[in-house]
């Protein structure tokens, strides 16, 4: 799942441009990807919730570091891979999208355990 995510962001980045999905599907995304990527290097034992607040905080701490200008204050402006990588500008939409993308994996997490999942 992490990696087919990955896959649906790095579709968005390079074909959808000055649109809604560009600016704010692939924010309410990444939350999903980070979630899945953490998840399958901890085993998955981790209680589904606090993790996917904990991406969360995460996502929001990126972006507050993106308003410092991180990037450029450890001194790596200069080398593209870390600008995409960290991003380079604050937005609170985006903020609004990762709290979107939380609600909606918190939802999808109570619909597997309520309705899909078989009791053990």
């Amino acid at each position: 799942m992490t990696l087919i995510l990955i896959a649906v962001e790095v579709f968005i980045a390079i074909t959808q441009h000055d649109n809604i999905l560009r600016y704010y599907g692939g924010d309410t995304i990444v939350v999903w990807a980070v979630y899945c990527l953490f998840q399958s290097i901890s085993g998955g034992k981790n209680n589904h919730y606090a993790v996917h607040i904990g991406v969360m905080f995460f996502a929001f701490l990126v972006e507050f570091l993106q308003l410092i200008h991180f990037v450029d204050l450890i001194g790596l402006g200069d080398i593209q891979f870390f600008r995409i990588l960290m991003g380079t500008s604050f937005a609170v939409e985006d903020l609004i999208a990762y709290a979107v993308g939380t609600v909606i994996a918190c939802l999808g997490t109570f619909a597997y355990g309520k309705f899909i999942r078989k009791p053990e």
